[in-house]
């Protein structure tokens, strides 16, 4: 089996990541493919990458842009890309898509994406790992009745406490529609206005808009906050590590990074069938056991890979879905979700 090469690229490289000969130099096939690094590409080397080089017979040469968009505008503009697939949000793949640079999928030839709901997939895009915006609170604050809902996040009678939510639109309007009445499966086109002025209500009881995973991470830690929006991941770390807290999926944000693939890519078929490899369920599966993301193929939850008590606690697990809502990278790569953008500028600094 070809052995993988692992790189590291900063995402502001002007022409794209540092090319990596293939090893053994007798494979034939190869693509570069790019992760956003740490461990969690790490995992997914383990998880995913090896098995899928090692399936196809393909040598994977790998680099890490933690923020792809940058260079994946850049490598476009040269109409030559030196990236084949790209594992990055899938707004991402959906502006580039519209900009023609990421190319549209031939699903016939990805047959793995057939398990995969329609909500999860575009044109442009296959998901491949979901993380999900959830509530999280103190244990010991709220005992025996602690909140389960956004609606219970905004009521501060019931439920007193520090507050923090994330600096950021994304999953937060989302939530303040939720906590005023609008189900998850009704959230979109989101209603800008009404979701800004649920928002004005609880802004005086924020104690902290956070702007990192690591920095909600310890506000849940520390006990800084009764309550808060926070990934899931992060959650139920500080959680393993002896946080007195818990979090619920109820209501909360399901969102995922995709693959997509660089319009010309230099190695397209190789890629497509990556792609694919990449979504079969069995290789899906592995990565919670690796780092505790989940699936971005539901097909991965039936092949007996994924312990019961381990999928209770991944936020694309069927019975966690449902409860949720699913992120539209859609609309928010539109006109009405730019402008939500600029107008979230405005609403955090205006006092």
């Amino acid at each position: 089996m070809a052995s993988l090469i692992r790189t590291t690229v900063l995402a502001c490289l002007a022409l794209g990541p540092v090319h990596v000969a293939a090893s053994p130099a007798s494979a034939a096939e190869q693509i570069t493919f790019v992760s956003q690094g740490g461990a969690y590409q790490q995992a997914q080397t383990v998880a995913i990458l090896d098995p899928a080089a090692k399936a196809l017979g393909i040598t994977i040469n790998q680099d890490s842009a933690p923020d792809a968009w940058p260079v994946i505008r850049t490598q476009g503009a040269t109409g030559k890309p030196t990236w084949d697939v790209v594992d990055t949000p899938i707004q991402d793949c959906l502006r580039g898509g519209k900009a023609g640079l990421i190319e549209t999928l031939d699903f016939s030839k990805i047959p793995n994406a057939a398990a995969i709901p329609a909500a999860y997939k575009t044109e442009y895009s296959v998901p491949y790992e979901f993380y999900s915006s959830v509530l999280a609170y103190n244990k010991s604050k709220y005992g025996k009745s602690p909140p389960q809902s956004w609606a219970d996040f905004w009521d501060v009678k019931r439920f007193p406490g520090a507050r923090a939510l994330r600096n950021h639109p994304f999953a937060t309007l989302e939530a303040a529609l939720m906590a005023d009445g609008v189900t998850p499966e009704t959230l979109y086109p989101l209603d800008v206005d009404r979701a800004f002025r649920k928002l004005e209500e609880i802004k005086p009881h924020i104690s902290v808009w956070w702007t990192s995973g690591g920095q909600s991470a310890l506000l849940l830690q520390g006990g800084e906050v009764d309550m808060e929006m926070i990934w899931n991941g992060r959650a139920a770390a500080v959680i393993e590590a002896g946080a007195d807290a818990d979090y619920t999926f109820n209501q909360g944000v399901l969102q995922n990074t995709s693959l997509c693939i660089l319009k010309n890519a230099p190695n397209l078929a190789t890629a497509v069938k990556f792609v694919n490899q990449a979504i079969d369920p069995k290789l899906q599966a592995n990565l919670p056991l690796n780092i505790p993301y989940g699936p971005g193929n539901p097909a991965a939850f039936d092949t007996g890979i994924i312990p019961a008590s381990l999928a209770a606690k991944l936020p694309s697990a069927p019975d966690n879905a449902k409860k949720q809502a699913v992120l539209s990278a859609a609309w928010w790569t539109s006109e009405a979700g730019d402008a939500a953008l600029k107008r979230w500028a405005e609403f955090v600094q205006k006092k």
